[in-house]
């Protein structure tokens, strides 16, 4: 490995860190749930199973190809590896994000998509939808997040959390907090006694994906 390589990499393992912290911070997981990965070249940078976000440090970098195969460090990679890799091989993302945020993962035991209560939706590509359940760590769960992400750069996973990515660990994170959000809105506005919430018809969600663009739009996954 060149200089180059080992400060890029180095880099990127200090960026899956602090993302890392940061959504323990800012009450996104708890404990050791949730996961963030980011690439560089064909090195994936991913968390490592069971170890304390504020306990990660430079000699715990863990690093696998796109076949799953560890080229870095000792620690095992996180168990939702499957999921990480599903979204680099069928995207252009350069990083991910997986938390079990709890306005999220409470719409995903209610509706399969969430309901254009706003044009946050667009940020995300359109109507967030929800991935049929599947166990953590399963090829079925990787499958099903990828149709649930067609078009769009998040989506939920039924009765777990959500799935975010994109070509920075800062966009991939934002669009996580801007998915909880959605889902937080949501859940008030749905929870006042005798009223529904007003919501964005599809050609107005278009218009606000259409008035995005040039802000980072999604990928295309397969």
């Amino acid at each position: 490995m060149s200089d180059q390589q080992r400060d890029a990499i180095g880099r990127a393992w200090d960026g899956v860190v602090a993302t890392a912290r940061r959504t323990a911070a800012e009450g996104l997981v708890v404990g050791t749930s949730g996961n963030v990965s980011a690439r560089v070249g064909t090195t994936i940078l991913v968390t490592p199973s069971g170890v304390p976000y504020d306990r990660l440090g430079p000699k715990d970098v863990v690093g696998v190809d796109p076949e799953g195969n560890r080229v870095l460090g000792e620690l095992a990679p996180t168990s939702e590896l499957p999921l990480h890799l599903a979204v680099y091989r069928n995207t252009d993302a350069a990083a991910v994000v997986h938390t079990h945020a709890v306005h999220a993962t409470a719409v995903s035991t209610l509706v399969p998509e969430i309901p254009s209560v706003h044009y946050a939706a667009a940020m995300l590509g359109g109507p967030v939808r929800v991935a049929a359940y599947a166990r953590y760590g399963t090829e079925e769960l990787a499958a099903n997040m990828l149709a649930a992400l067609r078009d769009r750069t998040g989506c939920l996973l039924q009765n777990h959390g959500t799935v975010t990515y994109g070509a920075t660990l800062d966009q991939a994170y934002d669009r996580t907090a801007q998915l909880e959000w959605l889902c937080r809105l949501w859940l008030a506005a749905s929870s006042v006694p005798g009223r529904s919430p007003s919501l964005l018809s599809p050609e107005q969600l278009d218009d606000a994906r259409e008035a995005l663009k040039g802000y980072g739009q999604p990928g295309r996954p397969g």
